[in-house]
């Protein structure tokens, strides 16, 4: 009298199952990676420097103020300008022998857009 279960009553089993797999998900690989790269990129203190002295100073910084204000050194400060401009969020133009930095303001929106997007996902929809 112990016979197995067919394969339909297992099936059964399994769908009443507490662990029956109930999960949404709601963010691709492809989406995920963006937002973190994005995340990446700002999750540094003197790359969040640099972007707010640009945002605050409109149009294009030269590196020679942007060395002066911050706390680090020289070869710091480009490093996280390499960076900034790598991932797309600032651009340089040379003009003579200094750069001068400027926010990409397509790129920071589209960053803002992911990020705003990925926290109103994790709010529960209210019916």
């Amino acid at each position: 009298m112990n016979a197995q279960p067919t394969d339909q009553e297992a099936q059964a089993v399994q769908v009443v199952s507490c662990c029956a797999p109930a999960i949404t998900v709601t963010l691709s690989d492809a989406e995920a990676a963006q937002l973190a790269d994005a995340l990446s990129l700002l999750a540094h203190p003197i790359r969040l420097r640099l972007l707010a002295i640009l945002a605050r100073n409109a149009g294009h910084v030269c590196v020679c103020d942007l060395e002066a204000a911050l706390p680090v050194k020289q070869p710091t400060v480009s490093h996280h300008l390499r960076l900034l401009r790598d991932g797309g969020l600032i651009e340089g133009e040379r003009r003579g022998q200094w750069i001068y930095y400027a926010i990409r303001q397509d790129a920071l929106a589209t960053v803002r857009l992911l990020i705003d997007q990925f926290f109103a996902s994790l709010t529960p929809d209210k019916a």
